[in-house]
């Protein structure tokens, strides 16, 4: 997903975690100056940052949404070991105090009451997701955008997953994505390999998460309750779509909308030709968030 890295619109701060460690934070006012119509809350994916989301962020300011979006630990511009996992929990820990310090924001603006929905691509998908599964803060929506739900792991990430966990779990190896198949643009490609605030490592204890967080989801698919749009790509070659066909076949259909859009591959939103998801998404927005 994401756009090509360079400057930002966004209100840049930082947020402090519970463990003194900075996350930083990313703020993109809704284009109207009207009460906005909700606040879209991003989570981005393995080895990138949230500046890359300036595109994503822009368009749905255009439809009156606030967007905030945080790098993940580990990534872009926040504290820790590129790649790396301090917890087990510390991404879906970090998403829980995201969600209160954005909670606790519109309260301060006498909005409190605006719909927060978390929007998570690829790793922040599976964040997102298991987030929701477990229940640990109350969203009024969800949106997957080629959700790891199946990371399709390589041969050595699985020998990662298997074992080094309980003896080496900060040991970090090359994350194994082949950015050749982040999108058909080649400008996409180019810009993501010129971007010196993504990286490509991988700790063990990090692999462990994507590759339990994605089974535990998929096993409380049935059970799903929250209002959620799933998309993904048929053509993804950095996360298997059989795990959100997966996601797709059990969950309820009251509560889930998906669709699976065949030729692209796994940056749907930053496609040539994107136009397709944009509507799929903004029409889901529209049912429930009435502009």
């Amino acid at each position: 997903m994401a756009t090509a890295h360079g400057a930002t619109s966004a209100i840049l701060s930082t947020f402090t975690a519970g463990d003194g460690e900075n996350l930083a934070l990313y703020d993109w006012p809704a284009h109207t100056g009207s009460r906005p119509r909700g606040m879209v809350l991003l989570v981005h994916g393995l080895g990138e940052h949230m500046g890359r989301y300036e595109k994503l962020a822009r368009r749905l300011g255009s439809w009156g949404f606030e967007v905030r979006g945080y790098d993940q630990y580990g990534h872009g511009e926040s504290g820790g070991p590129r790649g790396g996992l301090s917890s087990a929990t510390r991404l879906l820990d970090d998403l829980g105090d995201i969600v209160d310090d954005t909670r606790a924001g519109l309260g301060r603006r006498k909005i409190p009451a605006t719909p927060l929905i978390l929007l998570g691509h690829s790793l922040g998908g599976l964040v997102a997701a298991r987030f929701v599964s477990l229940g640990l803060r109350p969203v009024e929506a969800l949106v997957l955008s080629s959700p790891a739900l199946d990371a399709g792991l390589s041969g050595l990430q699985k020998l990662l997953v298997s074992t080094l966990p309980k003896i080496a779990p900060n040991l970090r190896v090359g994350n194994g994505l082949d950015v050749r198949y982040l999108s058909h643009d080649p400008a996409v490609v180019a810009a993501y390999r010129a971007d010196p605030r993504v990286h490509d490592r991988i700790a063990a204890r990090l692999a462990l998460f994507i590759a339990e967080a994605g089974r535990a989801t998929l096993i409380e698919a049935p059970r799903w309750s929250v209002p959620t749009l799933l998309l993904w790509a048929g053509q993804d070659k950095l996360v298997n779509p059989t795990g959100s066909r997966a996601f797709a076949d059990a969950a309820p259909k009251q509560a889930l909308t998906s669709k699976c859009f065949d030729g692209l591959y796994h940056e749907i939103f930053n496609e040539q030709e994107p136009e397709p998801v944009f509507a799929v998404l903004k029409a889901w927005l529209d049912q429930r968030f009435v502009p």
